[in-house]
């Protein structure tokens, strides 16, 4: 499995692993960050982390060095050497696209002028061999490509051991968030709530955009909730995940951007696997998840986030019915079929015969 871009401790990459892992594959993951942050059982390498044309260059070359019968291809600058390495005659391979990633430019502030238009030229270009692969895995149906040779819808839904058991929460209310952390992901909005909830803290698990690592020093060295807010950076998943246990609420206040707007954040799923009502913004999607479910609220800005963790506070009752209806969600959906399990029997008959069905 190979990401030019992701960290070994990605929580998307342990369950493909884990998954693999389950019906015997071997399986040899190339990323980025600290080895032993990797999935347990896989032989795990990593390389420096680089400027842009390191990158390029590890696209180039990784692809091609890689060691297993099926290359697994987890962000879409290696895809074009995956392809030239089929061609060569040195196996398939899989391409997950794990976000519409002509959307998510759009969330980049240095996706403008001529480097967006060659961004968006290398989206489209990828999208495109994607849908050429032996096999490829969307991370939802809207996810492109909607044609492929052979399309799986592998949504990211817990899998595996990483999530802690559902516990009692804590005698002092605290909110939890999980993921990518960046403004357009809720940073300012999150903070801003807790700023308004005196009674709440706040753990923040998983890796600063650079462009917002400034604003977040300023207000932590500014802001008098600082105290009650703790920045975790990445982690691996179990240990990521371990600070759900006690805790009282999970955040996902997204903005409307065009890449999330059609989507369901991963993070809701796991919260409600931890027992953790789950406050989101009105992302269409999301938000009809939550309402449906009965396990959250949905809240429109800092203002609204803030009232409702502070209804939570006043009313334990209606904090803990919330808390039941996540954890009989997580109860059913644990009886479908897992997406994970055809996955594995897919990438298994590449492995074994050079095609997945």
């Amino acid at each position: 499995m190979l990401s030019t871009a992701h960290d070994v401790a990605d929580g998307r990459l342990f369950r493909l692993v884990e998954a693999m892992e389950r019906v015997g594959l071997a399986v040899e993951v190339i990323g980025r960050g600290d080895p032993s942050d990797g999935p347990p059982g896989a032989d795990v390498r990593t390389r420096p982390r680089a400027g842009r044309f390191g990158r390029a260059l590890d696209a180039v070359r990784l692809p091609l060095a890689a060691r297993g019968r099926v290359l697994v291809t987890l962000t879409p600058d290696p895809l074009p050497a995956a392809a030239l390495r089929r061609l060569l005659r040195r196996g398939p391979y899989v391409a997950d696209c794990q976000e519409d990633y002509l959307a998510l430019l759009s969330d980049r502030s240095w996706a403008t002028g001529a480097t967006g238009v060659v961004a968006r030229g290398v989206a489209r270009a990828a999208v495109a061999l994607a849908g050429r692969a032996d096999l490829t895995l969307v991370a939802d149906d809207h996810v492109p490509p909607r044609q492929a040779r052979h399309r799986l819808v592998v949504v990211n839904l817990p899998s595996g051991g990483y999530l802690p058991s559902p516990v009692d929460p804590e005698p002092a209310p605290r909110a939890l968030y999980v993921g990518d952390v960046r403004r357009s992901r809720g940073l300012r909005t999150m903070l801003a709530a807790v700023e308004a909830a005196p009674r709440w803290q706040l753990d923040v698990v998983g890796p600063v955009s650079a462009e917002d690592q400034p604003w977040l020093d300023e207000w932590l060295s500014s802001s008098p909730a600082a105290h009650r807010v703790r920045i975790h950076g990445r982690r691996p998943p179990r240990e990521a995940w371990a600070l759900a246990a006690g805790a009282w609420v999970g955040l996902a206040l997204l903005d409307p951007t065009p890449a999330f707007a059609a989507a369901i954040p991963s993070k809701v799923y796991e919260y409600f696997e931890c027992g953790l009502p789950t406050l989101v913004t009105p992302l269409p999607r999301a938000a009809a998840l939550v309402e449906q479910a009965g396990a959250g609220q949905v809240v429109t800005d800092a203002a609204e986030a803030a009232r409702a963790l502070e209804e939570y506070a006043d009313h334990p009752e209606l904090h803990a019915a919330h808390r039941l209806a996540a954890l009989d969600w997580a109860r059913r959906r644990a009886a479908d079929p897992s997406p994970y399990d055809e996955l594995a029997r897919q990438v298994t008959a590449l492995a074994v015969g050079g095609r997945s069905r």
